[in-house]
């Protein structure tokens, strides 16, 4: 290869790369897994954003992926993800331990409740016992898709578990049928 044409080719590679900058890099691979999955996944299925300790489970329903990102960039993404899908919406689980773990024993917890509570603010968040969520997956897991995404934070009972719900029929839509059914069986 001529000089000339090394030159050409370093000024190309380096244009690549400023404009990957400027319009944005490639989305991380477990971003692009999320929001290929949302549109496959539905209601009952769950996508869990997990802490660094989080078990792999052996269900074959579960799958796991580590994506060596911020945890609540990964939550945030996810949730956004769902959001913007229009035959699903999330409802929020978190571990009802993560209240009451004290910041002697886990510097940066309080930080990151307090960060966590305003990204979910205006979200209905149901605090449950961790080993009830891990059940919950376990068995849901026999019959549904799970997607575990692993971070790399190290501060306990900070797994953020989305179980995904219609999102076209709301749970009012949902009781007034079923009544209307029961209604209609009893005549």
């Amino acid at each position: 290869m001529d000089e000339t044409h090394g030159r050409m080719r370093v000024a190309v590679c380096g244009l690549a790369a400023v404009a990957a900058i400027v319009g944005g890099c490639a989305k991380p691979r477990w971003q692009q897994r999320v929001e290929g999955a949302v549109t496959y996944l539905g209601h009952r299925n769950w996508i869990v954003v997990a802490d660094a300790a989080y078990p792999a489970q052996r269900s074959p329903g579960i799958s796991t992926a580590v994506t060596r990102a911020d945890h609540l960039e990964v939550v945030k993404a996810v949730l956004d993800t769902v959001d913007r899908a229009p035959h699903v919406r999330a409802k929020v689980y978190v571990d009802a331990e993560m209240q009451h773990v004290p910041e002697k024993y886990a510097p940066g917890i309080g930080q990151y409740r307090s960060r966590l509570e305003t990204m979910l603010k205006g979200r209905p968040v149901e605090a449950v016992p961790h080993e009830k969520l891990i059940a919950r997956l376990d068995e849901a897991a026999k019959t549904f898709k799970v997607i575990v995404l692993k971070t790399d934070l190290a501060l306990p009972y900070t797994s953020v578990f989305i179980e995904l719900d219609c999102g076209y029929w709301s749970p009012e839509a949902e009781a007034a049928l079923r009544k209307a059914m029961a209604s209609a069986a009893g005549q």
